[in-house]
């Protein structure tokens, strides 16, 4: 059987951690998809009730399948993908894509020369809420963007850090961990950013890494963004407050994680709470607005994440994020922690140009040229 068939897309999953096993379960209770086998060096024989080999290679050599699932560690997430490509099945690999923006190139120029199906798994595009959100600011529904803020604060709890030390080192804070999420939802909604701004402290922990960070953005729309984002700070406040994707998170209804600010009307989300002037009520801050939600169906976006991946392992539709496209995210992403560590703005596209050059240097060189 091939992906191109209507039978179930036959999936092996590479990495049996906690995302892994998760996926695992994704896998099980899809319609189109079966379980074919799970690559993992320590898991024991019989574990999932399907073959499991102790190297991928052996997997993709043994197993018909039609697509692999990633969710290895993040070093191994680049040379993975590009052997899984190489045997000629489908990809989904788990975010971060690669552990840097200049090893996430070479996964670029694979895909592109192995004309190959791989999605990366930013799961919250998946969400209902977005594609309508999406849409709405596209079609000029707010007018002209003007601005859009965002916040997650949450404390995280202290075995957090003494269970896993590596939380506590440099690379592990929040801006690479909770707020590459956000990042990548605000490209996706609001385009490139041209240049950021940002500030971090490690005030509330003492520790390596930093445990709250601001973030300034100029898009090349020249919408203005800012986003918030803290570990260590109490608030019901978040896109994992804001929905129900994960049982970790109390669910706060009605919660909000961005603000859009547009020249006819504003857009909270996810919710999707839209504030616009009634028919003939003039556009001024005296003049009341009304508040409408945008309609979606509640769905999980694990779930709408796989059926999006069976269609792309069927040759179906083109992958919702790229390898490309999330690429540009840890791009922004590396940017943003340079910006905050050196206090300079700099120049996002720039930046992403001088790390190639570079080589993968953590401080590309140039980089007072790359500041406005």
């Amino acid at each position: 059987m091939t992906a191109s068939d209507l039978g179930p897309v036959r999936i092996g999953v590479i990495g049996a951690g906690f995302m892994g096993r998760q996926h695992i379960d994704f896998v099980h209770a899809a319609q189109r998809a079966v379980l074919a086998g799970v690559a993992d060096p320590v898991a024991p024989a019989g574990s999932f009730e399907v073959p499991v080999y102790a190297e991928a290679q052996r997997m993709l050599d043994s197993e018909p399948l039609d697509a692999v699932i990633i969710a290895n560690p993040n070093a191994l997430h680049v040379e993975t993908a590009i052997q899984c490509l190489e045997a000629g099945v489908a990809v989904l690999l788990e975010k971060p894509v690669a552990v840097d923006y200049v090893q996430s190139r070479r996964l670029v120029e694979a895909v592109e020369r192995l004309h190959g199906r791989l999605l990366v798994g930013h799961h919250r595009r998946h969400h209902p809420a977005i594609a309508p959100a999406r849409a709405a600011v596209r079609a000029g529904e707010l007018g002209q963007i003007v601005a859009v803020s965002g916040l997650w604060s949450a404390r995280k709890e202290d075995a957090y850090y003494t269970d896993l030390p590596w939380h506590a080192q440099r690379g592990a804070g929040v801006t690479l961990i909770n707020a590459v999420h956000d990042l990548d939802l605000l490209r996706h909604l609001f385009g490139e950013v041209a240049v950021v701004q940002a500030m971090q402290t490690s005030n509330a922990r003492g520790l390596e890494v930093e445990d709250t960070v601001s973030v300034n953005l100029l898009f090349e729309s020249g919408v203005v963004g800012s986003f918030l984002a803290s570990d260590a700070g109490v608030s019901p406040w978040g896109w994992d407050q804001a929905t129900e994707e994960t049982q970790a998170f109390p669910y706060v209804p009605d919660g909000v994680a961005y603000h859009v600010v547009g020249t006819r009307g504003a857009l909270s989300v996810p919710n999707l709470a839209a504030y616009t002037y009634g028919p003939g009520v003039p556009a001024d801050w005296h003049s009341p607005l009304s508040r409408t939600y945008l309609p979606f169906t509640p769905r999980g976006s694990f779930h709408a994440q796989l059926d999006h991946f069976i269609e792309v392992a069927r040759g179906a539709v083109e992958p919702l994020v790229s390898a490309d496209d999330a690429s540009r995210t840890l791009g922004l992403v590396e940017a943003v922690a340079l910006a905050a560590r050196t206090g300079a703005s700099l120049d996002v596209a720039r930046f992403c140009a001088d790390a190639e050059t570079a080589g993968g240097a953590s401080e590309p060189p140039r980089q007072e040229e790359a500041a406005r």
